[in-house]
């Protein structure tokens, strides 16, 4: 039992390593060494991807049954999802200098609201409103150093979402095209990873081209939700 007992804990440990890497982030933006700080929020993910399979392959929910993971996991990704992309905005000059600060605050406050809703992630594996990806929005609006007044608008029309029913696809517990979705996730990420690699100068085509994958989630979430609809099924 001590062994199962350290394994359970070490898994904490290893979720809880992603507020580590949070504050690292947020150092390095602040000194704009936006690659590094590129990588670390791409560490942020993986730690995020690969630790529910760990808790669940440790039992961490029976043998430490009195400590909640799902809140810890809840705290860390605020931090990495939140938090860091909105620092971001700011420092990287991401947002129209008059308004930055208070355009940043929106996701601050609307994800705050989203991580509290017990219907955030539905009972059939769904995210319930626009999930907090401002880590992917603020990688793009930096990548494509797209006008600061269109990142502006998309912070804004982003965080209402976050309040609007839709939902959203969950991808790696998705019941619907789950395997495509994973493949197509995994090919996306790679292309980020190269993305970061070549900064500060990146192929524009290689980030035109992994935009194929947000646009692929965006239509299946809403295509989805249509059929649902249809059907006449609720939340």
């Amino acid at each position: 039992m001590t062994g199962k007992l350290a394994l359970a804990w070490l898994v904490h440990l290893y979720t809880a390593l992603g507020a580590v890497v949070a504050f690292v982030t947020i150092i390095l933006i602040e000194q704009l060494k936006f690659q590094e700080a590129f990588w670390l929020m791409a560490l942020a993910v993986f730690i995020d991807a690969t630790d529910g399979t760990l808790a669940r392959a440790a039992r961490v929910k029976e043998v430490i049954p009195w400590f909640d993971g799902d809140r810890l996991e809840d705290v860390i990704d605020y931090a990495n999802y939140v938090i860091v992309p909105c620092w971001l905005l700011v420092h990287a000059n991401l947002l129209p200098p008059p308004d930055a600060l208070w355009l940043a605050s929106l996701p601050l406050l609307a994800s705050a609201y989203g991580f509290c809703q017990k219907e955030a992630k539905t009972s059939d594996l769904f995210f319930l409103g626009f999930p907090s990806y401002w880590n992917i929005v603020g990688f793009y609006a930096y990548v494509l150093q797209s006008p600061a007044w269109i990142n502006g608008f998309a912070i804004m029309l982003l965080s209402i979402l976050v309040f609007v029913p839709i939902r959203y696809v969950y991808p790696s517990r998705s019941p619907k095209f789950r395997a495509l979705t994973n493949t197509l996730g995994i090919l996306w990420g790679l292309a980020l990873l190269a993305i970061i690699y070549l900064l500060p100068q990146p192929p524009r085509t290689l980030i035109l081209l992994s935009l194929l994958f947000p646009a692929y989630y965006a239509l299946l979430s809403l295509w989805l939700e249509l059929i649902r609809l249809r059907s006449g099924q609720t939340c």
